[in-house]
């Protein structure tokens, strides 16, 4: 998920770029040309501003380095957001701009976009549309060999999350549907306006706004890469012809948003070949998701699993337009005049300040070692997903249990050393490691004097539950350690509003 930042660091730094000094002074020559080309692409993108001003949604403008740096407190660590699939070379950061409120800021590898000019072209072009179904994209930067891109900030996560976190609560079926109606009428306005091509479109890339409303991200409309590739899900999930050839068409994204149906259905992951077989068998009840029992007529269930199957046909040909997705899922609509935020349950308020000390924030907050310790150790391993099993059950059974019963013992026992070691040794067996593990380890090496590894593995335990307070109060811990304590600071404050929330949810 990156590295973490000092707030203090006077450079910008990322995984491929060489340094660029905080305080911009000089513009690449190719970004100069940018600069100076950009002054046409800003004047067409000066167009329907009656439109924009009543939808609330700024101009699209060109943003200075210094004014995303500092947004996002120098790019940190703990303002990464999840987006898609993990890559470290393009990473979204959550920034807040002066007198604009928060923004979603897409960091780019400048290796994936060496041609400055062609970045801009895209970034202007999918600039140019305004509505209320998409992550609107606010704005691009490039600048000191940084390629970014700034979006509408969508305070309440990703349709991925809702359907599949752990700790949520049921997806309500009539959100389901919600989603599979705005979704086809952002595409379709994409379509209008000639944006056909959507790339690697997937749950990761519908996020709800502060009314609880589904978007779809701007982001997918422009390629991570120039020449990269457009889809880094598993191929089992890429259309057909994508698997043959390696390019996507504007059918492409109706077989992704097919494939977006059926996890609306089933609440899984679930291979698009496999719902298709399930269909034609007549069988389709059986992907419906087991938690919504009740809450659904056959009947409209029926009516969404067959507009997927027709999206999920091999033959691009026959799969329908967009227009037709519109059509199809507009009558499934049964409760247009609730608010998404009532169905979702979410809180009145997305900012929440917790009053009172919850027992891990007052130890984390004095240093108490003594006290985080017998907090892990009761804790144990209950905010694990369930998926985490499966590993348990599907691998080297007796070698997995055996190592991770060596690593429980050892630091129950507060054998630190051998504690790491087992984790260590667990780590490399499991291909989706507990977050608990991560947890525990980063607790041994903090104990053991060993700080940076401590903080490394309390990042890992966030990737792996992405708002789990103690992850964030472990990393708290190794950055006082450190003397980074105005970024420790922040992550306690991270870590109580996290319990906050899930004690809201609760």
């Amino acid at each position: 998920m990156g590295c973490f930042q000092s707030k203090t660091a006077n450079v910008i730094t990322s995984p491929d770029h060489p340094p660029v000094q905080h305080i911009p002074g000089s513009v690449d020559n190719d970004d100069q040309v940018d600069h100076d080309d950009q002054v046409d692409h800003e004047d067409q993108v000066d167009h329907e501003d009656q439109v924009e001003q009543e939808n609330h949604v700024p101009c699209f403008k060109r943003f200075r380095l210094r004014e995303l740096y500092d947004a996002t407190n120098g790019f940190s660590g703990n303002c990464i957001v999840p987006e898609g699939e993990m890559n470290t070379l393009n990473v979204v950061y959550r920034g807040k701009l002066e007198g604009n409120g928060l923004v979603a800021v897409k960091r780019l590898s400048r290796l994936t976009w060496p041609d400055a000019q062609h970045f801009v072209d895209q970034a202007t072009a999918v600039g140019k549309l305004r509505s209320k179904r998409l992550v609107n994209l606010l704005g691009y930067c490039v600048e000191g060999g940084e390629r970014l891109l700034v979006a509408e900030y969508m305070p309440y996560g990703t349709l991925s999350e809702h359907l599949f976190h752990w700790n949520q609560e049921t997806f309500p079926w009539e959100m389901r549907v919600r989603v599979a109606y705005y979704i086809a009428q952002a595409l379709d306005y994409c379509n209008v306006e000639n944006q056909k091509i959507y790339h690697d479109l997937s749950a990761s890339r519908i996020l709800f706004d502060e009314e609880g409303d589904p978007r779809l991200s701007t982001f997918g409309l422009i390629k991570n890469s120039r020449d990269g590739i457009s889809y880094s899900t598993d191929l089992s999930y890429t259309p057909p012809e994508f698997s043959e050839t390696g390019t996507i068409i504007p059918e492409s994204v109706i077989y992704s948003y097919g494939n977006v149906l059926i996890e609306l259905v089933s609440g899984k992951h679930i291979p698009p070949n496999l719902a298709v077989d399930i269909i034609m068998e007549k069988n389709a009840m059986l992907l419906m998701d087991s938690s919504l029992e009740g809450s659904f007529e056959n009947e409209d269930v029926t009516k969404l699993v067959n507009l997927a199957s027709k999206c999920l046909q091999k033959n691009p040909d026959v799969r329908p337009d967009t227009k037709y997705l519109v059509s199809a899922a507009a009558p499934l609509q049964k409760m247009e005049e609730v608010s998404s935020h009532f169905l979702m349950r979410l809180p009145t308020s997305t900012v929440i300040q917790p009053n009172m000390l919850s027992p891990l924030r007052e130890a984390c907050s004095r240093m108490d070692h003594a006290a985080v310790y017998e907090i892990l150790l009761k804790t144990g391993y209950s905010d694990e997903r369930p998926e985490s099993d499966l590993h348990l059950l599907t691998q080297r059974v007796q070698e997995l249990v055996q190592t991770k019963n060596l690593g429980d013992n050892a630091f129950r026992d507060q054998d630190f050393i051998n504690a790491i070691k087992s984790y260590s040794e667990l780590v490399r067996m499991m291909t989706v490691p507990y977050a608990t593990v991560y947890a525990r380890r980063s607790f041994s090496y903090l104990v053991t004097g060993e700080h940076n590894p401590a903080l490394r593995d309390a990042m890992l335990a966030q990737i792996c539950i992405p708002e789990w307070p103690i992850a964030f109060y472990l990393q708290a811990l190794a950055l006082w350690e450190l003397g980074m304590e105005s970024d420790a600071r922040d992550m306690i404050d991270k870590g109580a509003e996290l319990e906050a929330m899930r004690l809201q949810r609760d």
